[in-house]
């Protein structure tokens, strides 16, 4: 029988779900999966984009953990595409190659002083609270008060972050070096900046209502956001998530505020106009445009010029997605260019045989866990049909890849590796009463995965 040896690049959930749907598939072959992934650990952004306190994550890294421990799949961890292992690799060892790379950089905002000292990507501040062994381990967390722009569920993670107590933090896996800092932070004040209105937010109920239940936080919003216009209130009445938003929203007009120490601002219908410099090249203040409803769901500028003081800013106005080594990159999007997941050559819109997508890579940053499970199934579909296209490898034989990488010196890690990683960081954490203690350091990440 035939034998299809796919690679997938990206071992978060949309690469994972992408292997688990093809070996569950009918299909008339045979299949040998090879997973890798840059990072020493599984799972991506799951384990590196979600902040630590969320614990409904940790059903998704369940389901996750189940199709990567049947194995059927073989992880290589710690590998770098374009540098430990090429396309012209794959294309010698594979039938095919899934890139499921997923989008970790800030969208760009466009506005002046965005590139003040103070103003930082919503990003990097996640990468940093989640242990990623890549970014620094210091965070100049100094500012009293804040400013994060966006209204999705990236947003409510920073603004969170930023205005819940440290000690909060410690039933979860938040690194050591992360709480020190956190605990220090100054922050009273916590701004959030949308620029329509209470019904046309982008986060979820549930995201919503967490912010909500933070201790010694008051939650402000602003009478003048809630003359709802008949755009707004029919979606209030005909879409129940908009309709749970708005139940949350008005619970919090009735509280009493003032007894706090931190406070988190919830400003709608605020369009950044600009971060003001405080002449040292520092961020001094957010200047904003009012806007209201247009009748039609949107909003209209209003002329009303707003400024509020603040000494740090967050951009949370979306990921953008990376380039890859010698695969088609659209620029404007931050995606490979594909049609249901065949990647398509820029110049021309043609076939790249042999070469798929899949997860936010493929259609941009964009959808939850649902979402990933059905675009990899679109993925995979055409995978399965078009064996006629596949590649025809020299060597497709499973000792290959290894034998490559070991040639290189890739210190890459497997899935015994991952599973040495995951019991020392659960011991660690039951150590201190806590679930999970990261380990952060890229070499040791590789050091405690490859011990024998």
């Amino acid at each position: 029988m035939t034998k299809l040896r796919l690679a997938i690049v990206g071992a978060g959930p949309a690469g994972i779900y992408a292997a688990d749907i093809l070996l569950k598939a009918e299909r008339g072959f045979d299949v040998s999966i090879d997973l890798f992934e840059q990072l020493p650990a599984p799972y991506g952004l799951v384990r590196y984009g979600v902040a630590p306190d969320h614990p409904r994550i940790k059903g998704i890294i369940s389901a996750l953990r189940e199709v990567v421990d049947r194995g059927d799949i073989r992880l290589f961890g710690n590998v770098q595409f374009g540098t430990d292992i090429t396309l012209d690799d794959l294309k010698k060892h594979y039938n095919a190659v899934i890139f499921a790379t997923g989008a970790i950089r800030d969208a760009d905002l466009d506005i002046p002083g965005v590139d003040l000292d103070g103003s930082y990507g919503a990003a990097e501040f996640v990468s940093w609270f989640d242990g990623h062994p890549d970014v620094p381990r210091t965070w100049p967390l100094e500012a009293e008060s804040v400013a994060v722009i966006g209204n999705g569920n990236v947003a409510l993670d920073v603004s969170r972050m930023l205005a819940k107590h440290a000690d909060d933090l410690l039933p979860t896996e938040i690194p050591a070096n992360v709480y020190d800092i956190l605990k220090s932070s100054p922050v009273t004040d916590v701004h959030i900046f949308g620029r329509r209105g209470p019904a046309q937010v982008k986060f979820t109920p549930l995201e919503l209502r967490e912010l909500g239940e933070l201790n010694d936080v008051d939650m402000i919003v602003y009478e003048e956001d809630f003359d709802y216009d008949d755009a707004s209130k029919a979606a209030i009445a005909s879409n129940k998530q908009v309709m749970v938003i708005d139940r949350v929203l008005q619970q919090w007009r009735q509280r009493e505020v003032g007894a706090a120490s931190r406070r988190l601002h919830l400003h709608f219908y605020a369009k950044p106009l600009e971060i003001v410099d405080d002449g040292t090249g520092h961020v001094s203040a957010i200047r904003y445009e009012r806007t209201a409803p247009d009748g039609e769901g949107g909003v209209r500028g209003t002329g009303e010029i707003r400024e509020i003081p603040i000494r740090a800013l967050y951009r949370a106005v979306g990921y953008f997605g990376s380039p890859l080594d010698n695969i088609p990159y659209d620029e404007k999007h931050g995606v490979i260019p594909n049609r249901e997941g065949q990647v398509l050559h820029k110049t021309d819109n043609t076939r790249m045989y042999g070469v798929y997508a899949t997860g936010w890579i493929k259609r941009g940053p964009v959808g939850l866990i649902g979402h990933t499970k059905s675009d990899a199934m679109e993925t995979i579909k055409h995978v399965i049909n078009d064996q006629g296209n596949w590649w025809t490898p020299v060597d497709p034989s499973e000792e290959s890849i290894v034998t490559l990488l070991r040639e290189r010196g890739v210190e890459y890690t497997n899935l015994d590796g991952w599973h040495n990683l995951d019991s020392h960081e659960l011991a660690l954490g039951a150590a201190e009463g806590r679930t999970r203690i990261k380990v952060v350091p890229r070499d040791e990440m590789v050091k405690i995965s490859n011990r024998s």
